[in-house]
């Protein structure tokens, strides 16, 4: 059942040689990788007049300059992450730049952040979207959690389906969102020009505004550069590209960094002329929809495609980290089990655990966006300023041909990243100061696992010279709870590999453990039987300090111990939940006993 349920959702096992044709061509590209960057300009405009609104409407001309701000930074970003794909195609983003150039721990500061911000990133993005919906239907308000519990199970589903299938559904709402914008700032600026839009709904450009400071500007443009998380996926992502991979990806980020632009600089124009307000139950996309067509046909689609895009940016997330968490369980810092593909050739462990931590988000928050934007932008931006810094120390180390401009382009990327970094940290210290704690637990982790796999090595690595422990002959035990075929089957396979078993029989009346030994010398008189009697009605206790008894005189005469549990099969597999307790208990236990082998003798029933 539950085989044909996999089959359903997720479909049928590819072949490891059809991997080739998981690959993305940069449209399809585009669409999955870019989401992310694409839909935050449905949130960085707002978020840059929520800090302004503090002073007074007045004070919205500012949203201008500080737009201005961020698309400098924007422009040093994609020539730096452009750098940073043809410097390190083989994928792995800021981890790998920072723990190549600055050293392991900056490294997995980097990648730890990363990590976190993906997981983030889902949860945001689906937050955002289901807010979009229910600001288009505000009967929904009350069910925003499960609505975004139900849109991450949908994209954890489609992106475990493969790359290219979920791609291919995913294109088409992106392609849309970007038409719809599109058309909301052509007509916009049409009505801006034509003088359609009041001048008195706006401050002119250049009023003094009483209140304004360089602390706050700085708080507006530390907020407003959120629109720029996700621009680092493209460079995490690389392996995902058809050959050549660099030159295919180039290509993407810089498309994507030109749509941002255009999109972030319009949404941001169209609020200051219209003279939005942010509001709490209508964000502002939908205001500048509503005034530039009304609710018809338009302003519901550009809620439509406005809450697709910010639910779908998710899947950028499902891209990146499961790629960037190959990288991290190479180096062994996570479990290797995220280096594993899964039917579909995707990183399926990888894939599960970022929908489970999302949804987890999701239900703490309460599907409260504006508390998670904060955390969600500061874990970018650090990877960015390492990334950059890593960068510089690259280029400073090995001066290859052209490296001045480089260096410059990453020099400008790291002193605005690190700046936006700090005003964060300044400016919003209540939302992101879980980032000083759980950053460091997280690099301690990713220490703790890599030492576990190192002593783990160490003690699979066969030494030059070391000589294998003698093994003289076997005993087993066999523990029996009657006489049935169940047993007989595992006596006769034990007494096949050698004459040194032992039977053993827990007891917890003395009646009954007469009985069965009068029966036992009639039914196996050539098998030794060991009764033990259980005070306190437990199976394990009798039954391991037996055992303990037994191995410590084998090892003596360098014997193996092991340990041979019956156990039937049952025909349907909902059976087993009715047997079979007491055999999964012992083996369970004595899994972990020092020198025991443990071995399970099936007997499969027929009806």
């Amino acid at each position: 059942m539950f085989s044909s349920l996999k089959r359903l959702l997720i479909g049928r096992p590819l072949k490891s040689k059809e991997l080739g044709e998981q690959k993305l061509n940069k449209t399809k590209a585009l669409a999955i990788l870019s989401s992310d960057a694409l839909s935050s300009v449905a949130y960085g405009p707002e978020q840059i007049l929520i800090v302004l609104i503090t002073v007074s409407a007045a004070a919205f001309w500012y949203s201008i300059p500080i737009a201005v701000g961020v698309l400098i930074l924007l422009t040093a970003l994609i020539f730096s992450y452009r750098q940073i794909i043809f410097a390190y195609p083989h994928g792995g983003g800021a981890y790998v730049v920072s723990r190549d150039n600055l050293g392991v721990n900056p490294g997995l500061i980097a990648g730890g952040s990363l990590l976190v911000d993906y997981i983030l990133t889902v949860a945001v993005s689906v937050s955002a979207g289901t807010d979009a919906i229910t600001s288009a239907f505000p009967a929904l308000h009350s069910y925003n959690v499960p609505i975004a519990i139900v849109f991450v199970l949908f994209l954890t589903i489609l992106n475990l389906r493969g790359v290219t299938e979920s791609a291919s559904i995913l294109a088409y709402p992106v392609y849309l969102f970007v038409l719809a914008l599109f058309i909301l700032i052509g007509v916009g600026v049409y009505n801006i020009a034509t003088g359609q839009v009041p001048a008195e709904l706006h401050t002119p450009i250049g009023t003094p505004v009483a209140g304004i400071g360089l602390f706050l500007l700085l708080k507006a443009f530390a907020s407003g550069s959120s629109a720029l998380t996700g621009v680092e996926a493209i460079s995490n992502a690389i392996p995902n590209f058809k050959d050549p991979a660099p030159k295919n990806a180039s290509k993407t980020l810089m498309a994507m960094g030109a749509l941002l632009a255009v999109l972030f600089s319009g949404i941001v124009i169209l609020a200051y002329y219209y003279g939005i307000t942010p509001s709490e139950k209508e964000t502002v996309v939908s205001q500048i929809a509503e005034d530039t067509f009304g609710r018809n046909f338009m302003y519901y689609f550009i809620q439509g495609t406005t809450a697709l895009i910010l639910i779908l940016a998710a899947n950028t997330g499902y891209s990146a980290f499961p790629l960037l968490a190959v990288n991290l369980a190479k180096d062994k810092f996570i479990p290797r089990m995220f280096t594993i593909r899964g039917d579909r050739l995707g990183y399926s462990n990888g894939i599960i655990t970022l929908g489970v931590a999302a949804i987890i988000l999701i239900v703490v928050f309460k599907g409260k966006t504006e508390q998670l934007i904060p955390l969600y932008a500061v874990g970018v931006f650090i990877p960015f300023t390492l990334s950059q810094t890593g960068m510089i120390l690259k280029w400073l180390r090995e001066k290859p041909q052209g490296w001045l401009p480089k260096l410059l382009i990453n020099s400008t990327g790291a002193l605005i990243s690190f700046t936006v970094t700090l005003m964060f940290f300044l400016t919003k210290f209540t939302q992101v100061w879980s980032v000083l704690i759980f950053l460091p637990i997280i690099v301690f982790i990713f220490h703790r696992i890599k030492k576990h796999y190192e002593q783990v090595g160490e003690q699979l690595r066969i030494k030059p010279g070391q000589q294998p422990k003698a093994i003289e002959g076997n005993v087993i035990i066999v523990p029996v709870a009657g006489i049935t075929q169940v047993v007989e089957n595992s006596i006769n396979f034990a007494t096949s590999l050698t004459d040194q078993v032992i039977a053993v029989y827990v007891a917890f009346e003395r009646d009954d453990e007469r009985t069965f030994e009068e029966r036992w010398k009639k039914w196996q008189p050539n098998v030794r039987l060991v009764t033990l009697h259980s005070h306190y009605r437990s199976i394990i206790h009798p039954l391991t300090k037996f055992i303990d008894t037994v191995q410590h005189k084998a090892n003596e005469n360098n014997y193996q111990v092991t340990v041979l549990i019956p156990q039937f099969i049952t025909k349907k597999s909902w059976h087993h939940i009715l047997h079979n307790q007491s055999s999964l208990l012992i083996r369970a236990y004595l899994l972990f006993k020092r020198d025991v082998v443990v071995a399970t003798v099936p007997y499969r029933f027929k009806k």
